[in-house]
């Protein structure tokens, strides 16, 4: 079985030290070397070919940032995972970072206990390792000559007619690769997008507010880090902070923002399904629930909840997810309506909600 090439890039050694025990215990990975700063790690790549950097953001010589931009330019089929801290400032640049083209990224450990470290760098890095170079991690096996047995497919949904009836929110879920695919969605919609839009990205807190900070610079619309309380209102988009759940409650006749630390669900908080059944609850069928790239299946769910509620159903397609786990598990479940493309999502929510027409 090929192994997945991993370079390790930070300037502390005892970083490089923890993730090189954590990526040593793997089967499936390979570390082909490690390097101290970015000039040392682009030279160093040309030799070593791996598939996947990890790559620490503040270092002499050459920060993070710099390397990565250089290394997308030389190297773009390299896949790099962020080490970042999780401090304002980590996570300001690890959001810069996602849209430069930054596979995904991890916070560093903040245990005074080597195990403990390595625990959990084995628990959060090597999956985004994996999911950053499929392939590699399944291996191709002899199958016994048996009769084949043909699943039920799926049925063709992404050229569906437009499914009309008033629709009054859109609520996503989205992980993995999802800073860039927001950034793609929500800087395009108009001004005066007539419901709120409400988003669960799977981050840590002080990233989430880092994202609507980004995305509102970029955008028409207003975007926040939602706060318990606020009121939902057309042309407004709220995004869960880290380490939350959010839903949509009803206070008297308003719709408001209500945030709870619950257990986490599919390893998550906050998590989507739990979104996407406050939605069903509130909105019923009036509304458009969206599964984007990710890893995993949250959302799935939820969206089976929604389906039943009559609300429609949008997943993005495999070739433009970063990582077809989410959407995946939507599709093969026969819950979507419309299977998208990125590029396409834009003018598929103004037809649903201006009635403009999409060439």
């Amino acid at each position: 079985m090929k192994r997945i090439r991993v370079l390790v890039v930070d300037d502390s050694p005892l970083v490089r030290r923890l993730i090189s025990e954590a990526l040593k215990a793997d089967p499936e990975i390979e570390l082909v070397g490690t390097a101290s700063n970015g000039k040392e790690a682009i030279d160093k790549v040309r030799l070593l070919r791996p598939e996947v950097i990890t790559l620490d953001i503040e270092m002499p010589v050459m920060d993070g940032l710099t390397a990565l931009e250089k290394l997308k330019r030389l190297y773009p089929k390299v896949q790099v995972i962020m080490f970042s801290t999780l401090t304002e400032k980590g996570a300001k640049e690890t959001i810069k970072a996602l849209s430069l083209g930054a596979f995904d990224f991890v916070t560093k450990p903040s245990s005074r206990s080597l195990s403990e470290s390595i625990k959990r760098i084995k628990e959060e890095l090597i999956p985004k390792i994996k999911s950053a170079v499929p392939q590699i991690t399944t291996p191709v096996r002899p199958v016994p000559q048996k009769p084949a047995i043909t699943k039920p497919a799926v049925k063709p949904v992404q050229r569906r007619p437009l499914i009309t009836g008033r629709r009054e929110v859109v609520a996503i879920g989205v992980s993995t690769g999802g800073p860039k695919a927001l950034s793609d969605i929500i800087p395009k919609l108009p001004a005066g997008f007539p419901v709120p839009i409400l988003i669960v990205q799977h981050m840590p807190p002080l990233f989430t507010a880092q994202l609507a900070s980004r995305l509102d610079q970029l955008s028409a619309l207003k975007v926040v880090e939602a706060q318990a309380g606020m009121p939902l209102g057309p042309g407004k988009v709220f995004i869960a902070p880290g380490d939350q759940h959010m839903e949509v409650a009803k206070r008297g006749v308003a719709k408001v923002i209500h945030l709870h630390k619950g257990p986490p669900e599919n390893s998550c908080r906050p998590a989507v399904d739990v979104l996407f059944r406050s939605v069903a609850k509130v909105y019923g069928g009036r509304s458009v629930a969206m599964v984007l790239t990710g890893m995993g299946q949250d959302g799935l769910a939820g969206a089976m909840i929604l389906k039943e509620a009559g609300a429609l159903i949008v997943a993005q397609d495999e070739a433009t997810s970063t990582v077809y786990g989410m959407p995946r598990a939507v599709v093969e479940a026969g819950l979507a309506d419309y299977v998208l493309p990125l590029q396409e999502i834009p003018l598929f929510l103004q037809k649903i909600f201006l009635q403009r027409k999409v060439a």
